[in-house]
Order: structure tokens, then C-alpha cells, then sequence
């Protein structure tokens, strides 16, 4: 994965375009006008959730969509509505299954146009995959981290990619911790390592985009809101998800898209924006919510952001670029 050293790129500053999309925007309607005829796309996840919804729609402008599986069966099963979408076999925390998806589609010989890196898993129970890496960072980040640089080949070709990476607003409960990435020497806290993840998926992009905007691969990080009905809270309580206001006393989820709380065609709408947009061209490197770039949280308006949910930002520390690169380094020796 070359880049030039010579000719430095500024990086896209964290500013809001003001898209004239919003926090109510949806996945329809955000790509409406777009023919994605002839392109490609690659959605990890892609069979529940704000993934299926992604899927979907990429699909519906045109584009042939590939989703990798951890189980093939059920994701066709879940796509049966979505018109000629491509199942293939992978599960993010087995390298040499990762290895495999990326073989066979780099065997086809197509460019990839779209790469929505959105299958994650949150606040599981300590688990480690087979080289004892913390299961959250190992599946949310080190495996997107893989498939990339297995698909780069296929990214380059495409001659104008864009990799969007799902992030979240739980960058809140931690930077990536340097020192201790697997929590061996730290009690572990389910959210400390989602946040850790999370935090992982945004610098991933910023340094993603300075190695690859030579090579016209440009990449985003997104906030997706608050789905509660995708599957992703399933470790979470009844109690948790009320305390947190997310369900209300019946157990419904709480939609209030002004405090970041969606439904699923919403919380698809940035992930599709990041990737389709014209807005975007000639952009990267940048953490978005509300189909918009996050401006980044000023040290003075910290308590502010931690407080109100529907308050945009990115936290500095998810968009270092001395970390990302830091990131980086350690995921290409935990990857080899």
C-alpha cells in the first residue's frame, strides 16, 4: 500500500458542509438521484440492521452488492426482499477467513467501489478470539483492518473508492489504549473495550485516507445514531436500555432522532451519504453524523457534549492523527 511521502495532502478539516440532510434523514432518502450503475459494493453486516438497510438501498441505485456472512444461510434467508445481492462466507475474527473472502472476490477480477465496513458487536462478555486478542477490538477493528489491506488491490481499481467505516458515539468510553489493547493487565469493562473499538474504527479512517487518497481510496468514519432494534444491544438489559432512556417502560424503542435516537433507515443514512455523495469528492479522513462532518469537541464544550446526546462532535481523541498512525503500525503487526 504505497504513499508518497514527498507530497504531503492537507487532511480534510472536521467542519460541517451542511449537507442540507439531518439527523431525521434516511438512507432513501439521502441517495435519491444517485445511479450507482456499474459499481460495486461490499457491506460487512450487511444482513441485519442498519447494514441490511445499506445494503438495500446500494442495491436499489443500481449497484451489485456482495455481503460476507459469518453465517451464509441466514443472511440469505434475511435478504430474501432485496433483488440479487451476493452471499459470501466470512467471520471477521477468523483471519484465514477473512483471507478467504477477500481471495475469492479479488479472483472475480472487479474493482470495489464501496467498502462499508458496518458488522460490529457491543458490549459483549470477555471473549478472545484464537491469538488471544479481546473479541470486541479483534472483530469491530483488526478484522475491517484485514479485509482492507487484503482488498486493496481491488480498492486502487476501482480508480475512486471509498471505505466507510461505522463507528459510534461510544468513542466516549475510551481512546485506544496503547498499553493494554486486550485488557490483560486491566479489569474488564464490556464498554471500556466498545469504546476502545469504536474508537479504533475513526482513527482507521483518518490514516486509511492519508495512505490511500494518492490512490483515489478516501475513507469516513460515521455515527450512525441510536438503533436499539438491531440486534446490537442483545448483551444490554431491559434495565440498562430504560436507564439509558432507549426503551421506554413498555420496552419500545424511543425514536427522537433530535437526540440521536433512530429507526434503522435513518441510522443507515450517513453510512450511504459517506459513500455516495458527490459532496464528499475530493474529502476523507473525517468522522460524520447526521449525514454531515462532526465539527470536533472543544475542550471547553466537553461536559456539554458528554451531557446532551443530541449534541454533534467527535472527541479529539478519536481523530489524533499521531494515534491513528500509531494504529496502524500495531494493527499491521497484530494482523502479519
Amino acid at each position: 500500500m504505497a504513499h508518497s511521502e514527498e507530497t504531503p495532502v492537507m487532511a480534510t478539516p472536521q467542519q460541517p458542509l451542511h449537507s442540507g440532510f439531518d439527523a431525521a434523514s434516511t438512507a432513501e432518502e439521502v441517495i435519491r438521484g444517485i445511479d450507482l450503475t456499474g459499481r460495486v459494493a461490499i457491506v460487512t453486516g450487511g444482513s441485519s440492521g442498519i447494514g441490511l438497510e445499506t445494503a438495500r438501498v446500494l442495491r436499489a441505485a443500481g449497484a451489485e452488492v456482495v455481503v460476507p456472512a459469518r453465517d451464509p444461510e441466514r443472511a440469505r434467508a434475511a435478504l430474501k426482499e432485496v433483488d440479487c445481492v451476493e452471499v459470501e462466507p466470512m467471520d471477521l475474527i477468523d483471519p484465514a477467513s477473512v483471507d478467504a473472502f477477500a481471495g475469492t472476490f479479488l479472483a472475480c477480477g472487479r474493482p470495489l467501489h464501496i467498502l462499508v465496513n458496518n458488522a460490529g458487536i457491543m458490549a459483549t462478555p470477555l471473549r478472545r478470539d484464537t491469538r488471544g486478542y479481546e473479541a470486541q477490538f479483534a472483530t469491530n477493528h483488526l478484522g475491517h483492518f484485514q479485509l482492507v489491506k487484503r482488498l486493496w488491490p481491488a480498492l486502487v481499481a476501482a480508480r475512486g473508492a471509498r471505505v466507510v467505516s461505522v463507528s459510534s458515539r461510544g468513542i466516549r468510553f475510551s481512546p485506544v489504549v496503547f498499553d493494554d489493547l486486550h485488557f490483560e493487565h486491566r479489569a474488564y469493562e464490556p464498554f471500556l473495550a466498545y469504546g476502545q473499538s469504536k474508537t479504533a474504527n475513526a482513527l482507521f479512517a483518518v490514516e486509511l485516507d492519508r495512505r490511500g487518497r494518492a490512490e483515489g481510496v478516501r475513507a469516513f468514519s460515521v455515527h450512525p445514531g441510536q438503533i436499539v432494534d438491531t440486534g446490537l444491544a442483545k448483551y444490554l438489559s431491559e434495565e440498562t436500555l430504560r436507564a439509558a432512556g432507549a426503551v421506554d417502560a413498555e420496552g419500545r424503542p424511543v425514536r427522537d432522532p433530535a437526540r440521536q435516537q433512530k429507526t434503522v433507515a435513518q441510522g443507515a443514512a450517513t453510512s450511504v451519504w459517506c459513500a455516495t455523495s458527490a459532496r464528499l469528492d475530493a474529502l476523507g479522513g473525517v468522522y460524520c453524523e447526521n449525514c454531515d462532518i462532526s465539527p470536533v469537541v472543544a475542550a471547553e464544550d466537553e461536559a456539554a457534549w458528554y451531557a446532551e446526546a443530541g449534541r454533534p462532535g467527535v472527541l479529539p481523541h478519536a481523530v489524533d492523527p499521531r494515534a491513528a498512525a500509531r494504529l496502524w503500525e500495531v494493527s499491521e503487526r497484530l494482523t502479519s
